[in-house]
């Protein structure tokens, strides 16, 4: 292969090479958008914006407790409503991990603050599992968890 061949063939694969991050960026960047959303409209009440992101066949695992779409709209969804309008979380940068159709997202938070005369200050994970569907990226399942911290001394 002469030289200049050899350079528009390296060219093109540094083009596809560019081209395949980049999509990987959006998808990334789609799939935390939707759970970034999801925080959103759980901390300013919005229920419908909330269940809209959620996948019809959404599994939520929170409180050590499993929970389909309408057991969550029924059951624990109020209350993270609730929760998170009363109490505002601090949210460290998630990390996402995109594969064909499909990402999770981790990530962490420190809450701080009461509600109901109740004081809170805790550590939280989450996994987020989010998949393209024809209407756009939708959290197929979430899966949280959070212990107490300790009080600064």
């Amino acid at each position: 292969m002469n030289t200049t061949i050899g350079r528009i063939v390296s060219f093109a694969a540094g083009i596809a090479l560019g081209s395949s991050t980049l999509a990987a960026q959006t998808a990334a960047d789609s799939a935390g958008a939707v759970v970034a959303a999801f925080h959103a409209a759980l901390a300013t009440g919005d229920s419908t914006a909330a269940l809209g992101l959620l996948a019809d066949d959404v599994v939520i695992l929170e409180s050590g407790g499993r929970e389909t779409l309408s057991e969550y709209r029924a059951h624990h969804l109020p209350g993270d409503i609730r929760f998170a309008k009363a109490i505002p979380s601090k949210r460290g940068t998630p990390q996402i991990t995109v594969v064909g159709g499909v990402a999770w997202v981790v990530g962490t938070s420190e809450t701080v603050g009461s509600i109901e005369g109740r004081a809170i200050n805790s550590a939280g994970a989450e996994l987020v599992v989010v998949a393209r569907a024809a209407n756009g990226w939708r959290i197929r399942a979430i899966h949280w968890s959070s212990r107490r911290r300790q009080p600064p001394q």
